[in-house]
C-alpha cells in the first residue's frame, strides 16, 4: 500500500494506491508539477500565462496545450457555453485542467500496474478500474463536517461545484453573475476530464442541471438547494452498496 499527499496546482492532491507503487506516484507526481508550470495562470512565465498576453501562439506552447484547448472547446459545446475558457474574458483554462491532470495521473498508475487507486485533488476524485469498491464521502456544503450522501464503486470519476469552501466564484457565462441557485452539485461519471468540467458548468445552470445531466449517458448528478436535495434517475445505483 502507498499512500502520499503532494501540494501543487494550489490545492492538496491525495494519492491511496492498494499496491507497493512508489515508483509510479513519483511519476504521477511529476506530471502533476509539470501541468502547474504549464498551466498555472499565477506564473507569468507558464505557457498558458504567456499565450494568454498574446506574446506566444499556440505552436510555441508544449503540445498538452493545444489538447487541452480542443477540449475546453468541446466542453464548451456539449455545455451549451455554460464551461467557458475565458471566464471574466481572460484565458483561464482551470476549469478543465485539473481533472484532465488528475485523470491522467490515475492513467499513469494503471499502466505501472497499480490499477487499484483513489486520486483526489481538492476535493475531485478518479477512482482506478479495481477490483473492490471505494465509499466516497460528498461534504455537505451548509453543515461543515457532515456528509449528504456517499458514492459507492470503482473506476468512476467524482467532481464537486460549489460556494462553501471558496465563497461566491463561479459565474455563469451567459448572465456575467455568480451563480447562486445551487449549494453545490456533484456529478459522477467515468472519466475526470469532462466530469470536473460538467461539474462547473452544472453549478452555473442552477436548476437546469437536472434535465442536462438526464441526457448524458454515463454521468448521474446529486444537488444541494436552500431547499433541500435532488438527485438524477440513476445517482441511487452509485449509493446503493452503502
Amino acid at each position: 500500500m502507498t499512500r502520499h499527499v503532494e501540494h501543487a496546482m494550489g490545492t492538496v492532491f491525495s494519492f491511496d494506491v492498494r499496491h507497493d507503487a512508489a515508483d509510479a506516484v513519483t511519476r504521477a507526481v511529476a506530471w502533476l508539477h509539470h501541468v502547474d508550470a504549464v498551466f498555472s495562470t499565477y506564473r507569468p512565465d507558464s505557457a498558458i500565462s504567456l499565450l494568454g498576453r498574446g506574446e506566444i501562439d499556440v505552436s510555441a506552447c508544449p503540445p498538452e496545450v493545444a489538447q487541452v484547448l480542443a477540449l475546453c472547446s468541446q466542453a464548451e459545446h456539449d455545455t451549451n457555453g455554460y464551461f467557458t475558457m475565458y471566464p471574466g474574458g481572460r484565458l483561464d483554462p482551470t476549469g478543465l485542467v485539473k481533472g484532465w491532470a488528475i485523470e491522467e495521473a490515475s492513467r499513469l498508475l494503471s499502466e505501472a500496474g497499480a490499477s487499484h487507486h483513489c486520486v483526489n485533488g481538492g476535493g475531485d476524485i478518479q477512482l482506478g478500474p479495481g477490483p473492490s469498491p471505494w465509499r466516497i464521502g460528498i461534504a455537505h456544503p451548509a453543515r461543515p463536517g457532515a456528509l449528504c450522501t456517499v458514492v459507492t464503486g470503482h473506476d468512476l470519476a467524482i467532481a464537486t461545484s460549489g460556494n462553501a469552501e471558496r465563497g461566491p466564484h463561479i459565474l455563469d457565462p451567459h448572465t456575467g453573475r455568480h451563480a447562486a441557485a445551487l449549494l453545490s452539485i456533484t456529478l459522477v461519471g467515468p472519466r475526470l476530464t469532462a466530469v470536473d468540467a460538467f461539474a462547473t458548468a452544472a453549478y452555473a445552470m442552477g436548476e437546469a442541471a437536472r434535465d442536462w445531466v438526464e441526457e448524458i449517458d454515463d454521468l448521474e448528478a446529486f444537488a444541494v438547494t436552500a431547499n433541500g436535495d435532488w438527485q438524477t434517475s440513476g445517482f441511487s445505483a452509485l449509493t446503493a452498496q452503502n
